[in-house]
């Protein structure tokens, strides 16, 4: 989960979380009530990065929002990336601690609420800063009314020519988390924010109660789009 209690500086038209849904999170790690929790990284994203011809180059710094026990950060930075793991969670962070150490020169922490906009700057995360992201858990953890403000979020901290990685639960049961997507919906969202589709699909490889997962690359273009562009752009992926 990718957002803190922080109040500075909020994305404009954006609720922060509170103190008490911080807390509820954190019980969740305490207790193990996670129930995405799968003790590796997600084996969709692990597969893709380590062979997939498109994987994004292994150098730059990335950002993984709501990174929980940090099984994908880690990963990440054991390929060769700059990494932070993100998460709104105290609990969340000392997990990932817990899991992979603290933080060094290709690893690092940090508890941030996602929309605070201030706080990712103190922590070097500004508009542009990012030549990656990767998405798992956090999109269909966060309230749906704030998916807009994620995806604005993402456009702002990728720098032209970065890439957004996500596995994402496309399911339709009510209510979350985690929450689901429609698979067309969403790719038509993301294009619509600016992000060019190089792969949206069934995921490969996921574990059997995750049957529902699609996998997306995206990269964001060097050239604004205008709003005609936009607005004409197919809804899925080649």
């Amino acid at each position: 989960m990718g957002q803190s209690s922080s109040a500075s500086s909020p994305v404009p038209g954006v609720r922060q979380a509170s103190e008490s849904e911080a807390a509820r999170w954190d019980q969740r790690y305490r207790d193990g009530s996670d129930g995405w929790e799968l003790g590796q990284p997600a084996p969709p994203l692990a597969m893709f990065l380590r062979r997939h011809p498109l994987a994004p180059q292994r150098e730059g710094k990335v950002l993984v929002p709501g990174c929980g026990r940090g099984h994908e950060a880690a990963l990440l930075a054991e390929l060769g990336y700059s990494v932070v793991g993100l998460d709104f969670s105290g609990e969340a962070v000392r997990e990932a601690r817990r899991w992979y150490g603290p933080d060094r020169p290709q690893l690092r922490w940090l508890q941030a609420d996602l929309f605070d906009a201030a706080a990712l700057a103190a922590a070097g995360l500004g508009k542009g800063s990012l030549d990656g992201v990767v998405e798992h858990t956090c999109f269909c953890a966060i309230d749906p009314r704030q998916r807009a403000a994620y995806r604005a979020t993402v456009l702002r901290l990728l720098k032209p020519g970065g890439w957004l990685l996500g596995l994402f639960l496309c399911h339709s049961r009510e209510g979350g988390p985690p929450y689901g997507s429609d698979p067309e919906e969403l790719a038509r969202q993301w294009r619509q924010t600016g992000l060019v589709p190089e792969l949206w699909e069934p995921a490969q490889g996921s574990v059997a109660q995750r049957s529902d997962e699609w996998l997306g690359l995206w990269r964001k273009s060097l050239q604004s789009p205008s709003p005609h562009q936009l607005e004409d752009a197919p809804c899925s992926a080649p």
